[in-house]
């Protein structure tokens, strides 16, 4: 299968993800965002929560701030 074969395919989920605010590459942040649920429901502060999963996540803090963020906003109402 070629790339262009499969974005035929899945064109249509990936232009509703698209249009609801989802960037394509956030698949990889859910494990993340609900590592930080978990910690933010058994009381931990913010910054270290965000602190550890930056470090355990090899990702930025800034970087976990955003996805907490975009994963805790409602989907823009007109694509769902």
């Amino acid at each position: 299968m070629t790339i262009y074969e499969l974005l035929k395919f899945i064109g249509e989920p990936l232009e509703r993800l698209t249009s609801a605010g989802v960037k394509a590459s956030d698949y990889k942040y859910v494990a993340l965002y609900e590592d930080y649920v978990e910690a933010r429901k058994t009381g931990e502060k913010v910054g270290y929560v965000v602190a550890i999963l930056a470090e355990r996540y090899g990702v930025s803090e800034r970087t976990v701030y955003d996805v907490v963020k975009r994963f805790g906003q409602d989907c823009k109402p007109f694509t769902v």
